[in-house]
């Protein structure tokens, strides 16, 4: 049994759990304002709930589950954090957080739960009835010396997102997306959930997001949500008709000149190992691996 208490997440909760989130995973960037809106008001659709153990009046877990509205794939259910205190390990609250998220994704008719654990983690994941599938690298790179400005060639413009359409950066993240590797495609992300999520976070930079324009089409986009001085590229990609000619890199070094001119010290990134495209791009730009998680799968009756 946990010697922690289980209950739902509460708005003021956000403090405390992003602390614990710096805690346990450094690399994952989601502030205050982004983490206490997701929870106040959560994804439309995606029947988001969380949950925190609490110890001593003290945040020391933290556990978050949906159903996967951004595939095509039936049943999906995805528990998209889970996070125990390291002095508040072996003692049931990672347990006993695991089983509320799996109830809830059971009453949403979820066949399939879909997580993620660092290496460390996989044996706990292990006996919870979770397979190992996908390595996921995080990387990190250093601002305080800013990548140059990238000059485009001619008849590419590179462009801040602020100001555009949201349905035309939508449009290239939802056209790209169904390409990236993964446990499932993401090939259902409609605009609506795409702009509740990235384009009204409280933590999008829409000033370093930057998108590549060539004859008026955006073809490529890099975002980026912020907090504080640290950055998460939140998505990278190109139309698939004008991949293989730079634009990612353009749009992706000029996010991260903007993002370190706006006071950024550390950017942040993750990738699947075998997206080795996007892997290049950021070895080449100086990103180094700081930690890996795998995705894991269990099939839930």
């Amino acid at each position: 049994m946990s010697e922690a208490e289980i209950r739902r997440a509460r708005a003021d909760d956000a403090p405390a759990v992003v602390a614990l989130r710096a805690l346990v995973f450094p690399y994952l960037v989601r502030g205050v304002e982004s983490t206490r809106r997701m929870i106040e008001q959560p994804p439309p659709g995606e029947d988001w709930a969380a949950w925190v153990a609490e110890a001593g009046g003290r945040v020391v877990g933290w556990a978050a589950a949906h159903r996967n509205t951004q595939t095509s794939t039936p049943g999906v259910g995805d528990i998209s954090t889970l996070h125990v205190h390291p002095d508040h390990r072996g003692r049931g609250a990672g347990t006993a957080l695991l089983d509320v998220a799996l109830d809830h994704l059971r009453t949403l008719g979820s066949t399939r739960a879909l997580t993620y654990a660092r290496t460390d983690s996989l044996p706990f994941a292990q006996r919870h009835g979770f397979t190992a599938s996908r390595e996921l690298r995080y990387s990190a790179l250093d601002l305080r010396t800013a990548p140059p400005m990238p000059e485009p060639p001619p008849g590419v413009r590179l462009l801040p997102v602020d100001g555009l359409d949201p349905r035309r950066v939508h449009r290239v993240d939802a056209e790209a997306s169904p390409d990236e590797p993964g446990d499932v495609p993401i090939d259902s992300f409609d605009f609506d959930l795409w702009r509740h999520e990235i384009w009204d976070n409280p933590g999008f930079d829409r000033d370093a997001s930057t998108a590549a324009e060539v004859d008026g089409e955006l073809v490529a986009i890099s975002l980026v949500q912020r907090d504080g001085d640290r950055m998460w590229s939140d998505f990278t990609a190109t139309l698939p008709a004008y991949r293989g000619r730079g634009f990612a890199r353009l749009a992706k070094q000029a996010a991260l000149h903007a993002a370190a001119a706006r006071g950024v010290r550390t950017a942040y990134t993750s990738n699947d190992e075998a997206n080795a495209p996007m892997l290049a791009i950021n070895e080449a730009l100086g990103y180094r691996p700081v930690d890996s998680q795998w995705s894991c799968r269990r099939t839930l009756s």
